[in-house]
């Protein structure tokens, strides 16, 4: 049997961590909490973490800053929590690399389900695949490898993603020539619904067609689909790897 999923909460409000860590670990995980980027650090390094629960406002280095950082060498999935819920902190928050954001004000099972979300999204290519097999995907000429979250163009030059612009390219690259609206797009690449104001998809789009697109202006790969949403207009191989 797996062991327990071990979530790291990572808040100076002593209060809420250990009203989170309680609830939490009622339904079945294990939980540590840092009050400090310096102990969020070496949690991690002393322990496997399955998924950081990241505080927006922290003494020292803020949750966005520590975000990035923890970006540059891991792909751990991360849901920010703020007591701010405006949409430009929200944004930013996930180009940061944030998998979710949450506002502190929401009921507890609303983080226990993001949780839930983020993490079955998280370990679904390892459940599916042996650590020492690859799984790439391929369209347009771009090479797509799920096992390492990482993006080859057709020279073989590597493409830095952030993770939910990974995410949110995996989504299109598992549903070619599908239609998906931007509650899909953010369910599949999130793990939540979308709120009817919620533009961050737009924004990932407006990214990935940077990187991706011959000419962004002009999109032939991912295409706007008036009133629907957006697709992807390419074929996608799986390539066999031995």
């Amino acid at each position: 049997m797996n062991a327990a999923p071990h979530l790291l909460i990572v808040d100076d409000d002593r209060e809420l961590c250990s009203l989170l860590s309680k609830f939490l670990s009622r339904h079945g995980y294990r939980v540590s909490i840092a009050h400090s980027g310096s102990e969020m650090a070496s949690i991690l390094e002393a322990s496997r973490i399955s998924l950081v629960i990241l505080d927006l406002m922290l003494p020292g280095d803020d949750g966005l800053a520590l975000c990035r950082r923890l970006r540059v060498t891991s792909t751990l999935p991360i849901i920010m929590l703020t007591a701010m819920g405006d949409e430009v902190d929200r944004i930013i928050g996930l180009e940061m690399g944030a998998d979710d954001y949450l506002a502190k004000v929401a009921n507890p099972r609303e983080l226990l389900a993001r949780v839930r979300a983020v993490l079955r999204r998280a370990g679904a290519p390892e459940a599916r695949a042996p650590a020492d097999q690859k799984r790439i995907l391929e369209f347009a000429g771009w090479r797509l490898d799920v096992t390492h979250r990482q993006l080859y163009s057709a020279r073989n030059a590597l493409v830095p993603l952030r993770a939910g612009e990974f995410d949110l390219l995996l989504a299109f690259v598992e549903r070619p020539h599908r239609v998906l609206s931007r509650d899909q797009l953010l369910d599949l690449s999130r793990g939540r619904t979308a709120s009817a104001f919620d533009r961050s998809i737009d924004v990932q789009v407006s990214r990935l067609r940077r990187k991706i697109e011959p000419d962004p202006k002009e999109p032939t790969l991912i295409k706007t689909v008036r009133n629907g949403g957006y697709l992807l207009a390419a074929n996608v191989v799986a390539v066999a790897v031995s």
